[in-house]
């Protein structure tokens, strides 16, 4: 059973050019980076950073944020080579079947459809909370029944997935522009955000900034952090070990500069326009998320920050509930770029894989009006609708998390590999210090995967073992590579 054969990157660009799948080339440098920005700056900054602070880190969340932007940062080094060399729809799954092989590019991608989905499920989620409360500032309370804690099902949560779906399905440069006017709402909200909140900044905030290691209900049992359990360590919060777990945590919150690489097929100069989506999107995006958990932490004591709106309720704790209401709107348009830029990404993914036949290869088909790959894109929206309508936030962040951390670890090694199988290509883009660079990758990935909880690790081994199922009673036999002359790594 040749299940590490592999495709050549040539093969993977000839793909592209049949009629039937190929996507339109619209997008820009521009493009790229508002996409980035777009799915970056959402849950990280309107959510995450109080219930981190609060519950794990500390004031020194701004340094878990720096962590993560780092490991982050390594990996999109690794990203940007990959993408500048194999332009293709993908991602991480196109960059592996090209170097390690036919079954691992089925794992990557069988765990990319883990982090996009439950992502855009979990964010929309958020979005409704944050509608919900909107309305409600405006005496229009909605039953609990659809958009409470606990509703029966989340209905403003599945409308937006279904009119974001619609979006996309219409073309990629409508998603383009749709994205490009609400990022440039959210960044205004964040900037008013770190303006304002210097005003109302209180030091004594910052005392302890890193608070002693307690033991807490928060790291018990199938929750504390799977390297603590490894070592024999009490599990714990706070301290220097509560930086990297709330890293590990935060983490999520810079999900999406990956997503720029599904781009890459439909970006007019790829081998250009992709490596500086995806690095110039990282960086605006880690500047920013420093400087909000800064200002909050500062706001208001780190205990007392709110779960659910940590942003608007900070400025409702110094009487400033006009700004809450303000914050309230950009995160709502924060979180719709987050939703629709995850189900971009996913729906390219996807579209690679039944490309390739691993899939249902009549999904792959691209709408001769829209020039998207409107059935998958359908599809991903019914999937993940009935997702926002029935999932709460949790854990499932957690889980994201995992799945995004493996997809940096496998797409590091592929640069070190393709270094040596095929030195002879073209790149546009060279990662630094190779292979030292994407080793240290590795490493920083696998450290922040060993400090999440115990418990989000059998979830997600769990998935990988019914993806492992499924390769073998579909993807193997369907394949287009097992009958291929293009089997080798070459050409």
């Amino acid at each position: 059973m040749d299940i590490f054969r592999t495709k050549s990157v040539e093969q993977s660009i000839r793909d592209t050019e049949a009629p039937e799948h190929q996507l339109r080339k619209r997008l820009t440098a521009t493009d790229l980076t508002v996409f980035g920005i777009g799915v970056i700056v959402g849950t990280g900054i309107f959510v995450l950073t109080g219930q981190v602070a609060r519950d794990v880190a500390g004031p020194a969340v701004a340094v878990s944020f720096v962590v993560a932007g780092i490991v982050c940062g390594l990996a999109a080094l690794c990203y940007a080579e990959f993408a500048s060399t194999i332009p293709v729809a993908g991602s991480a799954y196109t960059f592996s079947f090209a170097t390690l092989g036919e079954f691992p590019a089925w794992v990557i991608g069988w765990d990319l459809i883990l982090e996009l989905a439950l992502a855009a499920a979990v964010v929309s989620v958020g979005w409704s909370g944050y509608f919900a409360s909107l309305l409600a500032s405006l005496g229009l309370e909605l039953p609990a029944s659809i958009a409470g804690a606990d509703p029966v099902v989340n209905v403003p949560a599945v409308l937006i997935v279904l009119i974001l779906t619609a979006v996309l399905v219409a073309g990629i440069k409508l998603s383009s522009r749709v994205n490009l006017i609400l990022v440039i709402t959210k960044i205004a909200v964040v900037l008013l955000v770190i303006v304002a909140g210097l005003f109302f900044v209180n030091g004594a905030n910052y005392t302890p900034f890193i608070p002693d290691p307690i033991s807490t209900p928060r790291v018990e049992g199938l929750q504390a952090p799977l390297v603590q359990v490894l070592f024999g360590l009490e599990p714990v919060a706070f301290g220097v070990i509560g930086i990297f777990s709330a890293a590990a945590i935060v983490f999520f919150a810079f999900i999406g500069f990956d997503i720029v690489a599904t781009a890459a097929e439909e970006t007019i100069e790829p081998q250009h326009d992709v490596p500086r989506g995806i690095i110039g999107s990282l960086a605006i995006c880690t500047v920013l998320y420093v400087a909000v958990s800064l200002v909050v932490v500062g706001m208001q004591k780190y205990s007392q920050l709110s779960e659910a709106a940590p942003l608007s309720d900070a400025f409702i704790s110094v009487g400033q509930p006009w700004l809450a209401t303000i914050i309230s709107v950009g995160a709502i348009a924060g979180l719709t770029t987050v939703v629709l830029v995850l189900l971009l990404g996913q729906t390219r993914v996807l579209f690679a894989m039944c490309r390739d036949g691993l899939l249902p290869r009549s999904l792959a088909v691209v709408h001769p009006t829209f020039g998207t790959p409107a059935r998958l894109t359908i599809i991903i929206g019914l999937v993940t609708m009935a997702l926002a309508g029935f999932v709460s936030f949790g854990e499932l962040a957690e889980l994201v998390n995992i799945g995004t951390l493996f997809a940096f670890v496998v797409v590091s090694l592929g640069v070190i590999i393709l270094r040596r199988t095929r030195p002879d290509l073209p790149r546009a883009f060279r990662a630094p210090l190779v292979p030292w660079l994407p080793i240290l990758s590795v490493l920083a990935c696998l450290y922040l995967m060993l400090n999440l909880p115990v418990q989000t690790w059998l979830r997600f081994l769990v998935w990988m073992a019914i993806g492992i199922v499924l390769y073998f009673a579909y993807g193997y036999r369907h394949s287009r590579t097992a009958a291929a002359p293009w089997r080798s790594s070459g050409e």
